[in-house]
């Protein structure tokens, strides 16, 4: 059995029930497993330094859109508010195939594991030109980040009144029997499991009410867990009271869409009787704050959702609406943007951290992942705190946080190396960047 190492850190931030952080602390990896955290461990296997690191468990990204790295700064959408940007993007997808959808999720999971992150969901809602959820699994599984994608789905097109064009539609009966397909393909429910699939219509205003329904009853016979957009904007509130007659979070209570097996992402509009509904059902929420800057939509209610006891994960969302993809300053964002609406003592550093890992875990339903435990899964982060980005912290827990780095030194997904040095070992990403910008090119 393989055997690492993670030797003398200047801290290892656990987690664990306690929230302990151990001084010159050392993390031991056997197999994909976390064997023991603690000091003075010993190893007959690799070893790998970590002084002037911090060591923390790997961060988990609860919302993304990973085609859309071939749609960053597109200058029609760069200052439009969501239904806008939208209708400026979708024809530019419907150009999309499989080796769009395959190289641009190497491209944003790539970045995501230099920002840290060791398991990403991912929804995908249009399978243009052949397409499939198949694709983006198999860059995940080369890449090889934890993967928890979702088949995502459009029904409505602009021809019954929605927003996407009629070509990225699918009929809904096609829609349920290629869930049913990907989860039987895919799927594995096995503790440590590498890939897991989700179901997840792409928003209450681009399916119908009974696909929304549908797809709850599918999911809980498959034993996988729901996911959509809910509540991002007062466009989506305004929609949901006119074509529904009331709030999305009543709207989605009556679908089945409440429990331990949903997340919805954004809730930036959740009133205080949607925050209680989330918290009593155990529903989860995917909290995206630059997504939700740069297209204006407000500042969702994370102090309140973590005070009432809701699961909250962040979400870097698609990097056609941030545009980035760094988990790391996603958690800084949420800091900020809570500081700015409540006050400077709204959310520390720590607990910015502890929801870009152990909330993100409890989100994608991960119990095994998201802490520094002997026994959970051996996702780790090493961050070297000794650069200029640090230089001058008294605290380098919190510098994480406050100044940085925001670039990880290595990571390691089921004990495998995935960053080291700052760089990925899995795949050759200057070749992919340079495909990946032709491709771009001819999208134009």
């Amino acid at each position: 059995m393989t055997e690492v190492l993670i030797r003398n850190a200047d801290v290892v931030v656990t987690m664990n029930a306690q929230r302990a952080e151990i001084a010159q602390g050392d993390v031991l990896i056997q197999g994909g497993v976390i064997a023991a955290v603690g000091q003075g461990l010993t190893t007959t296997g690799q070893v790998i330094e970590a002084k002037g690191c911090v060591v923390t468990p790997g961060l988990v990204n609860t919302h993304h859109h990973l085609y859309q790295t071939l749609t960053r700064a597109v200058p029609g959408g760069q200052d439009a508010l969501l239904f806008g940007w939208l209708k400026t993007l979708y024809p530019i997808w419907a150009k999309f195939g499989p080796e769009e959808m395959f190289v641009s999720a190497q491209i944003g999971l790539a970045e995501l594991a230099l920002s840290g992150c060791t398991l990403t969901s991912d929804h995908l809602y249009l399978f243009p030109n052949g397409a499939r959820l198949d694709d983006t699994i198999a860059a995940a599984q080369e890449v090889g980040l934890r993967f928890h994608p979702t088949r995502g789905a459009m029904s409505i097109g602009e021809s019954d009144g929605g927003l996407p064009p009629d070509s990225l539609v699918e009929a809904e009966a096609a829609i349920l029997e290629d869930c049913i397909r990907v989860v039987d393909a895919h799927h594995d429910p096995r503790e440590g499991a590498m890939v897991r699939v989700g179901i997840a219509p792409c928003s209450p205003f681009s399916v119908s009410r009974d696909l929304m329904r549908d797809a709850a009853v599918l999911a809980r016979d498959k034993g996988v867990m729901l996911h959509t957009h809910l509540a991002e904007n007062e466009e989506d509130i305004a929609y949901s009271l006119a074509k529904f007659g009331c709030r999305p979070g009543q709207y989605a209570e009556d679908l089945g869409w409440t429990g331990e097996d949903v997340w919805h992402a954004h809730c930036v509009k959740l009133d205080a009787g949607e925050i209680d509904l989330f918290a009593r059902s155990g529903t989860g929420v995917a909290h995206c704050p630059c997504s939700n800057c740069r297209l204006g939509s407000g500042i969702a209610p994370l102090r309140a959702m973590r005070d009432a006891g809701v699961k909250v994960g962040l979400g870097v969302d698609g990097s056609a609406s941030n545009d980035a993809g760094n988990l790391l300053l996603e958690a800084r964002q949420a800091l900020l943007l809570q500081r700015v609406a409540l006050g400077a003592t709204a959310l520390s550093a720590r607990a910015a951290l502890e929801v870009a890992t152990l909330g993100g875990a409890r989100v994608l339903g991960r119990p095994d992942c998201g802490s520094l435990q002997t026994g959970k899964r051996a996702d780790v982060a090493i961050w070297d705190v000794s650069g200029i980005e640090a230089a001058g912290s008294w605290d380098p827990v919190a510098s994480l946080i406050l100044c940085g780095p925001t670039r990880v030194r290595d990571l390691f997904v089921e004990g495998r190396a995935v960053v080291r040095g700052g760089m990925v070992t899995t795949i050759d990403l200057p070749q992919v960047i340079t495909r990946q910008n032709q491709l771009a090119r001819r999208l134009i």
